[in-house]
């Protein structure tokens, strides 16, 4: 057990090594489970569509350009995803009216309703897997977490990462 390692280990060198496991697995999981969420969405979607679209559901309307930034991709890139999901009548596009050189993204009233379907499967998911955590491992958990996902995101906005698709 992961636990028994670390508490031998006064340097913390086992610990590192069974947070970097862990997180390797954890998202590798978490590229098919976002795979399989996309897909529920509509079956023609590709791998980490759902996770454009939930920043789309979270900000409202927003620049092609911030959302390119938010998953640090260049603008081809994040064209190419948003012109699937036009296709797909999931997201709309239109000039910015203070700027029509730019370009503002939302989801279309069928791409909500199709994100939140899958969202509420979801978090049913979620809800499923650690429905018999104590309540106060799990909200430990979330803080944990959150406090690796700001680690990561200061990181990587002090690396020039290369660029990575959705």
């Amino acid at each position: 057990m992961v636990v028994d390692v670390v508490e031998q280990d006064p340097t913390g060198e086992a610990a590192f090594r069974a947070v970097e496991r862990e997180v390797s697995l954890l998202f590798r999981r978490g590229r098919a489970r976002s795979a399989a969420m996309s897909r529920m969405v509509h079956p023609q979607l590709e791998g980490m569509a759902y996770s454009l679209l939930a920043y789309l559901y979270e900000v409202g309307q927003v620049r092609v350009t911030d959302v390119g930034a938010h998953f640090g991709v260049g603008k081809a890139t994040i064209s190419r995803q948003i012109k699937a999901l036009e296709e797909l009548d999931l997201v709309a596009r239109e000039s910015d009216p203070l700027d029509g050189r730019v370009s503002l993204v939302s989801l279309t009233e069928d791409g909500w309703r199709r994100y939140r379907l899958a969202h509420d499967a979801r978090l049913a998911s979620f809800r499923e897997m650690l429905g018999s955590w104590e309540a106060q491992d799990l909200a430990r958990f979330a803080v944990l977490l959150g406090r690796f996902n700001e680690t990561v995101a200061t990181v990587d906005q002090k690396s020039s990462l290369p660029e990575q698709d959705l």
